[in-house]
């Protein structure tokens, strides 16, 4: 294979060759800072919501801090330094970059016109957001659709569970199908998980999961639509017509698929090497195509669609200075993870696997999927990805059923609280913008833990048992 090597001097001297970290130097204390960024997140918005919302930023950086100071005193500068260019170009940028891209051209898009929000067509727009977020990705799929929904809707008394489902299925279940769908998944397509391999493996447990999630729906919202004795509101003469403004960015929704299936498929062998990390010729046109397409799609969106969306670059900008923290608090831990039965976390091993060292996927799907709900789970999904061996030509293959727990873990459980996916915040900040009380975080629970976690159960049972 032809490689190419570019070294890149950066601003401390020694970091282009700087050394890997010596993983026998952590112990479990390197994991506060992680456990720390995460607490906050989860707690933060909760507790403390109005100086969360101006120094969210600031709290990630200071968790960051807390890592890279101990880190460069006991390992030096070349070897942190390092730590951050890799964490930055493996990780980071092309995480944000391919959400950025999503975000901007879904808000591009505006659904027009006076629907009627009907059991049938609200089941319908969740079948048609499910699809789509394999497509889109939850977060394209969620901000694309929640709005015609609300609007839908906005003659019923009982609306809660309408955006509650939404969140189970649209801004979750629905994107386990490809690399586009969730964050957790894109992850593991960069480390080397086919595209396809999502939709083999995980295409039965996600049609039991968003068929059975919209069948309850529609049992429920059936019962509230009758109870309210629900009537069509007959359209103005004023109402605008069904449609969409700003189907041109579809275009730029298409060719985001089409990058990442170009840098999953297209194998030149040409390799950079920046400060210790290879980046792939593939991976460098993957990126600055995502920034080009997210540029294109501002530029070809027709004045005022972006207004009538109600677009913004808060939840963007949260999502960005958040996971900067979450992704270099994540070094020590997974350093520490792929230690395996010679590392710190040898209990958590054992703990999932069986009495001869194999995996046991049903452990590795709740263990997963518990993190998943309460954490991140897009970390988390990284972390057991490692536990589980981070190879992943041999968790496609003899790993399999492993590889899909944790995938269906990662993406499935995420619906379980407000802070297991990325698009369950925008949902609920959408929603309640619209004059619709939410639950509160420990309300939100007792739907999630009476309606989701019995169907994730059964689901759990029957394939990986």
């Amino acid at each position: 294979m032809r490689r190419l090597a570019l070294t890149l001097s950066l601003t401390l001297p020694g970091m282009a060759h700087a050394a890997a970290l010596d993983a026998s130097a952590f112990n479990p204390w390197w994991a506060l800072p992680f456990v720390g960024i995460l607490l906050s997140i989860a707690l933060g918005p909760l507790l403390v919501p109005a100086f969360w919302h101006h120094h969210f930023g600031k709290v990630a950086a200071f968790w960051a801090a807390c890592f890279l100071v101990p880190l460069a005193l006991t390992q030096g500068l070349a070897a942190t330094g390092g730590a951050v260019v890799h964490t930055l170009l493996a990780e980071y940028i092309p995480f944000t970059l391919l959400l950025l891209a999503l975000f901007t051209a879904s808000g591009g898009i505006y659904i027009r016109g006076n629907l009627h929000g009907s059991p049938a067509l609200n089941a319908g727009i969740m079948a048609v957001g499910a699809l789509l977020a394999s497509v889109m990705g939850t977060t394209g799929a969620s901000m694309l659709l929640i709005r015609p929904l609300i609007r839908a809707n906005d003659n019923r008394k009982h609306v809660v569970h309408v955006i509650v489902f939404f969140i189970f299925i649209v801004s979750n279940a629905g994107g386990a199908l490809t690399p586009l769908g969730d964050p957790p998944l894109f992850l593991g397509f960069l480390q080397g998980v086919s595209f396809f391999w999502t939709v083999r493996e995980l295409g039965p447990e996600t049609l039991f999961v968003v068929g059975t999630l919209l069948a309850m729906f529609f049992a429920i919202d059936t019962y509230w639509y009758r109870k309210e004795g629900v009537t069509p509101v007959d359209p103005t003469p004023d109402s605008p017509r069904l449609g969409l403004d700003g189907a041109i960015n579809f275009l730029p929704l298409a060719l985001v698929v089409g990058l990442v299936l170009m840098s999953g498929l297209w194998k030149p062998g040409v390799v950079f090497e920046v400060a210790g990390t290879p980046v792939t010729l593939q991976a460098v046109v993957r990126d600055l195509g995502l920034l080009g397409v997210t540029l294109l799609s501002l530029w070809i969106t027709p004045a005022g669609v972006r207004e009538a969306n109600q677009f913004g670059w808060a939840p963007m900008q949260e999502v960005a200075k958040l996971f900067i923290g979450i992704f270099l608090t994540m070094v020590p831990v997974l350093a520490m993870l792929q230690a395996g039965l010679n590392g710190p976390f040898a209990g958590l091993v054992r703990a999932v696997s069986d009495a001869q060292g194999a995996p046991v996927p049903m452990a590795y799907f709740w263990a997963t999927g518990w993190l998943s709900a309460f954490l991140d789970n897009a970390p988390t999904y990284l972390v057991f990805f490692n536990l589980a061996g981070g190879d992943a030509q041999a968790l496609m293959g003899a790993g399999s059923a492993t590889l899909a727990a944790v995938s269906a873990g990662a993406v499935f459980m995420g619906a379980m609280s407000y802070i297991g996916n990325a698009p369950n915040f925008m949902v609920k900040a959408i929603a309640e913008d619209r004059g619709i009380r939410m639950p509160s975080f420990f309300g939100f629970l007792a739907w999630s833990f009476g309606l989701l976690l019995p169907v994730l159960a059964l689901m759990a049972w029957i394939w990986f048992r």
